[in-house]
């Protein structure tokens, strides 16, 4: 007696299509994934080294004459001119606009994170008249560039007394840094699961030890991405701290004012070994962050998309 074999089917039914052919590509697919990578590879290429480069060429120039800077641009110097940091840490003071500069962005972004998160998560966890027209407000925020308010910014930090002081700085980088600080965590506390905080509100906590204890932490990534891009943005600020820290307040300076300083008496008197050096100091620092915690940022980024 015959046995049926693997491939018999029962009449009036379709035999599955083989493996192979229902995996088959077609055509040409292939040669398209390897010519979109082949594109992506070298634009990233071309992107690397517009960012290297420059880099490159700063660093090599800070242990450079004037000589040698106005020769071939990536040779290297001839020696390790370390005097061209010293005086542009001592003669040019930047050793004072980097104090300022932390001093500035150490509240500034303190104030940011912990006014912005906690906004940001009574808007996108509790229901109240107005809740939509505050999100707006803070939204909207985006939409201001800096220079658009510069002038109408300087009488009123004028008018509070705070011109010239790192206070009114520090008060203007936190609301100029809210509203996207608030946009970015609203949306992800808004992913966050529901079920903790009212398990925290059963056990007994309070609204305030909630947020602080429970759900802050919970929302780690994005906070530490956040903070991050905040510390990025206002340590780089040239225009604010230059129309609120005029020139009668120089010992207040942060560094991007000393930098231009710092370029304009290259200017005049051809001391570009200490102009690159004093760049070399204002870079080192941003690197170095974004180096440690560039895994930090992209967790931060992806967390709310794979909740």
């Amino acid at each position: 007696m015959a046995t049926p074999t693997q491939t018999d089917a029962p009449a009036g039914t379709e035999r599955p299509a083989p493996v192979a052919a229902r995996t088959r590509r077609p055509p040409g697919t292939r040669e398209q994934v390897r010519l979109l990578s082949g594109m992506a590879h070298l634009s990233l290429a071309v992107w690397a080294l517009a960012v290297v480069l420059p880099l490159l060429f700063t660093f090599l120039g800070s242990f450079k004459n004037t000589e040698e800077l106005f020769g071939d641009p990536f040779a290297l110097p001839g020696e390790l001119r370390w005097d061209n940091w010293a005086r542009a840490w001592n003669t040019a003071h930047v050793g004072r606009y980097v104090l300022n500069s932390l001093v500035v962005v150490g509240f500034g972004v303190t104030g940011t994170m912990l006014l912005g998160s906690m906004a940001a998560y009574v808007l996108a966890r509790y229901t109240f008249p107005g809740r939509k027209l505050v999100y707006y407000m803070f939204v909207s925020g985006l939409t201001f560039p800096v220079f658009l308010a510069l002038v109408p910014l300087f009488f009123v930090v004028k008018n509070l007394g705070l011109l010239g002081t790192h206070t009114g700085l520090v008060l203007v980088y936190i609301a100029y840094s809210l509203p996207f600080t608030v946009f970015f965590l609203t949306a992800f506390f808004k992913t966050l699961p529901s079920e903790v905080a009212e398990a925290a509100v059963v056990d007994g906590c309070s609204h305030t030890r909630t947020f602080f204890q429970v759900m802050l932490p919970m929302a780690k990534p994005a906070v530490v991405s956040l903070t991050i891009f905040n510390v990025l943005g206002q340590w780089n600020q040239y225009l604010l701290p230059l129309v609120l820290l005029p020139g009668d307040a120089e010992s207040k300076w942060v560094l991007p004012q000393g930098i231009a300083s710092i370029s304009t008496a290259a200017g005049n008197q051809a001391d570009w070994g200490a102009l690159f050096a004093a760049l070399s100091i204002s870079i080192i620092p941003v690197l170095v962050v974004y180096v440690i915690f560039q895994r930090q940022i992209q967790s931060g980024l992806t967390a709310g998309a794979l909740k």
